[in-house]
């Protein structure tokens, strides 16, 4: 019974995801297929990869004939992000063993983590984990399959990966009663967007972000 609960828990607290994931994996698939790969790249990349930014990447890479180095570095660089979130969940699942804890670590995507990061629950996790994933699949390979035999002009699909974070973004500000780590990551992130340029403020963003949240922790935790 209570494995059923958890899953309803799991189902509705995922809705949203799902409508962002779905909608943007069927124009991740689309643009796949517009370049030549099909629905079994799409399911591929979506099982291997797990990654919608570097999935988006990899699309020009693939055509562009970047090398194995050139694409290790990219992807380091792309989700350079999941480092800190990773760093935040160690003491939370530091009780969980086998396939299960290494599963949710691989499954440890943006949304994922703005719902797990609350819980205690190792299966609520793993159920969040595992549904966000199958909407990712279900979009990214529909969205292929759609893309062989619908003909249309593709500009400006690649937006909705922006769109999705601007989303989930304002509804964390919105149920946030402390706007601290949004002002800090924004702060920040443009600081090092002038320093460093679109191409290298990843990570020192990243790092500073993490600096100031440690520095502003008492702070943060008392609002």
């Amino acid at each position: 019974m209570r494995a059923s609960g958890t899953i309803r828990r799991a189902l509705h607290d995922t809705i949203p995801v799902m409508t962002g994931y779905v909608v943007l994996g069927m124009g991740f698939g689309i643009l796949l297929s517009t370049k030549g790969y099909g629905a079994l790249w799409a399911l591929a990349m979506c099982t291997v990869i797990y990654s919608g930014t570097m999935q988006f990447v990899a699309l020009d890479m693939f055509t562009g004939g970047a090398t194995l180095g050139a694409c290790a570095g990219t992807s380091l660089m792309v989700s350079a992000r999941h480092l800190f979130y990773g760093l935040s969940m160690v003491e939370r699942y530091r009780n969980i063993h086998g396939l299960k804890k290494a599963y949710l670590i691989y499954a440890l995507t943006d949304e994922t983590y703005s719902l797990v990061c609350e819980s205690d629950d190792e299966d609520y996790c793993f159920w969040v984990s595992l549904l966000d994933q199958s909407y990712w699949v279900t979009g990214s390979v529909l969205g292929a399959l759609l893309g062989e035999v619908l003909t249309f002009n593709t500009m400006g699909i690649d937006f909705a990966l922006t769109a999705l974070f601007v989303s989930i973004c304002t509804e964390q500000w919105l149920n946030s009663t402390s706007h601290y780590p949004a002002i800090i990551g924004l702060v920040a992130s443009l600081m090092c967007l002038v320093i460093f340029g679109a191409d290298g403020f990843l990570i020192p963003s990243m790092l500073a972000i993490t600096v100031m949240l440690f520095a502003l922790r008492g702070r943060i935790e008392d609002v």
